[in-house]
């Protein structure tokens, strides 16, 4: 149970909502099959099968949103459609116009989705009540928000908000790299983007590269700015941050699994081990970047 990226948002501190009724509530949306003519359905799944919908480990909160799929290519149902244009055509004796060929995709959806396959995707949710931390591990904005958006449906309400700090992520990055002892205690890695902010959006990136020398400056001195920068905190996490302020590709290194202890435990206690310490890195690390973005910019009453 290791998060990949993150997607950052801050809840009130604490957060005071009952595990129990948060429970409840997950239970009445869980993810169901797609029916006959259903594209997609979204729901709540147990993190592990048997032991609830909210699971709970010293604190810290994992909760598992589900999402159905139909897969029904686009090409199978415009291939489909050709032929039955092509029938219509001869019957007719003229082409099918455009309203014809729409209600002929319609009636083609329509009859493949009860035979096609169905696939399942889970996205996971890392709540910390205490410090007020909702991550989602999500690729994208438009992920994580719609799991946001089916949590909300789910409990009713939700004060959650993106995190926002008081330097923006790509100022903060350019004097770092101009001078990394700004970024303490984050150590600058061998992974830069950095793009111009004109019409063309001119694009450098170092992959693998010492990030040291004065060509990285002379970027900055020309208007470019970082969009992606790989760090390290304190030699225990590294991931990519982004000028949007998220977190990609995080890897716990082998300093962090060393502390395991699962040597004789089951499935069960290896994911609850994982999860824990995780949760306990990550209110370690995400405290520390806001810092060193210049700290949480206060919320507008």
């Amino acid at each position: 149970m290791w998060f990949r990226n993150l997607v950052v948002f801050r809840l009130p501190q604490p957060w005071a909502i009952d595990p129990e009724e948060l429970e409840q509530a997950l239970a009445r949306r869980s993810l169901q099959a797609c029916g006959s003519l259903e594209r997609e359905t979204r729901g709540w799944q147990e993190a592990q099968r048997g032991r609830g919908y909210v699971h709970r480990v010293g604190g810290q909160w994992l909760v598992r949103a589900g999402t159905e799929q139909k897969i029904l290519p686009a090409a199978v149902v415009r291939q489909f459609a050709e032929d039955r244009a092509e029938k219509l055509e001869r019957k007719q004796g003229f082409k099918p116009g455009r309203r014809q060929l729409r209600e002929l995709k319609e009636a083609i959806v329509e009859e493949l989705l009860p035979r096609a396959f169905s696939r399942r995707r889970s996205d996971w949710l890392w709540i910390d009540p205490e410090q007020g931390w909702l991550v989602v591990d999500a690729a994208s904005d438009n992920r994580a928000e719609s799991v946001l958006e089916l949590l909300r449906d789910s409990i009713g309400e939700l004060p959650a908000r993106r995190l926002d700090t008081e330097h923006a992520p790509a100022a903060a990055m350019s004097e770092w790299l101009l001078d990394p002892d700004a970024a303490a205690p984050f150590d600058i890695e061998r992974e830069l983007e950095l793009k111009a902010g004109d019409e063309e959006k001119a694009t450098v990136r170092y992959l693998r590269h010492d990030l040291a020398g004065d060509e990285v400056a002379a970027h900055l001195a020309a208007g470019k700015r970082p969009t992606r920068l790989a760090l390290c905190f304190r030699e225990r996490v590294s991931f990519v941050l982004t000028e949007s302020f998220h977190l990609r590709r995080l890897v716990f290194l082998d300093v962090v699994r060393e502390n395991l202890d699962t040597e004789g435990g089951d499935a069960e206690a290896e994911f609850d081990a994982q999860f824990a310490l995780m949760a306990l890195e990550l209110r370690q690390l995400l405290p520390e970047l806001v810092e060193a973005l210049g700290g949480e910019r206060p919320t507008a009453v």
